[in-house]
């Protein structure tokens, strides 16, 4: 008769233990999120609307590709609303599912990249071109901290 009570004593005291355990106090406080990149955009003096055009077209394109083939989750268009002297006045955000996105050889990248863009000889002169309606001011990468 004393067994089966101390077996149900025992399997309850170890129940109950368990929720004390789970709560480690050295355990970190957040989880790793996603990844988001972040890139100030300053555009030329009388060609806000020429960039914006562009982001309308090849570049939301060239994300909504990025985004089919999974290599992105979203991206957005961010205008900021006063800017100080010499700071950008678009930013563009693009949210990564993980940093292992970006660990592919360098062949995946460009097929990815050929796919996408077609020429990649073409697309450097794009880029190129670019450099007369903008200025990129800076590039922010971060990983979101989800709190637990």
């Amino acid at each position: 008769m004393r067994l089966p009570i101390f077996i149900a004593t025992a399997v309850a005291l170890a129940t109950a233990s368990i929720p004390a355990c789970a709560a480690d106090p050295d355990a970190p406080a957040y989880e790793n999120g996603t990844v988001w990149d972040f890139t100030e955009i300053k555009t030329a003096d009388g060609h806000f609307d020429d960039y914006m055009q562009w982001l309308s077209t090849q570049w939301k394109t060239q994300e909504e590709a990025l985004q089919k083939a999974g290599v992105i989750k979203s991206y957005k268009v961010l205008l900021v609303t006063d800017p100080r002297e010499g700071e950008g006045d678009v930013m563009l955000a693009i949210e990564y599912p993980n940093m292992a996105v970006f660990d592919h050889s360098v062949a995946e990248q460009y097929a990815l990249q050929k796919k996408i863009f077609g020429s990649l000889a073409q697309a450097s002169q794009q880029q190129a071109a670019r450099g007369a309606i903008r200025t990129i001011k800076a590039d922010f990468m971060m990983r979101e901290a989800i709190l637990k």
